[in-house]
C-alpha cells in the first residue's frame, strides 16, 4: 500500500502544476502582491517551474528540484532578496488563494498553509518583530 503523502492526497503532478500556475497569475495579476511580485523577474515561467519542481518532492512527491538542480537551499537562495514580514505575509496570502481557487480542500488547504508559513517564516532575512 502506498502512503499517501500530500502530493498524492492534493492529486499529484496535475494538481501541483495547478497550485504553481494559479499562485503566480495571482502575483502578477492582484495589486496586493505587488510587493512579491516585484522580487521575481519579467517572465515568472522559470520561477514558476522551480516552484513546481520544488513543492513536487517537499509534498512527497518526485524530488525534481534536487534531480535537477540540486539542494534546494532555500534560505541561501533567497538571501539576494529582501524578505520581511510583509514579504512572508503576501507570499502565504497568494498561496492561499491559490489554493482556495483551484478547490483544495479546506482541511488539506489548512494543513498545508501552516506548513507554506512556516517555510515563508524561515526565508524572512530582514528584521522584524521575531519569528512566530
Amino acid at each position: 500500500m502506498q502512503e499517501q503523502t500530500l502530493y498524492l492526497l492534493l492529486g499529484g503532478e496535475t494538481t501541483v502544476a495547478r497550485l504553481c500556475d494559479r499562485f503566480y497569475e495571482l502575483m502578477a495579476q492582484v495589486p496586493q502582491f505587488a510587493t512579491i511580485r516585484a522580487l521575481h523577474p519579467d517572465d515568472l515561467q522559470s520561477s514558476r517551474d522551480k516552484l513546481f519542481m520544488f513543492l513536487s518532492g517537499w509534498l512527497g512527491g518526485p524530488d525534481l528540484y534536487v534531480q535537477q538542480i540540486g539542494h534546494p537551499m532555500l534560505r541561501r537562495r533567497h538571501m539576494p532578496f529582501a524578505i520581511g514580514e510583509d514579504e512572508r505575509d503576501q507570499w502565504v496570502a497568494c498561496m492561499l488563494l491559490a489554493m482556495e481557487s483551484i478547490g483544495i480542500e479546506e482541511s488539506l488547504r489548512e494543513k498545508l498553509l501552516a506548513a507554506f508559513f512556516n517555510t515563508a517564516d524561515f526565508m524572512r532575512n530582514q528584521p522584524g518583530a521575531g519569528r512566530r
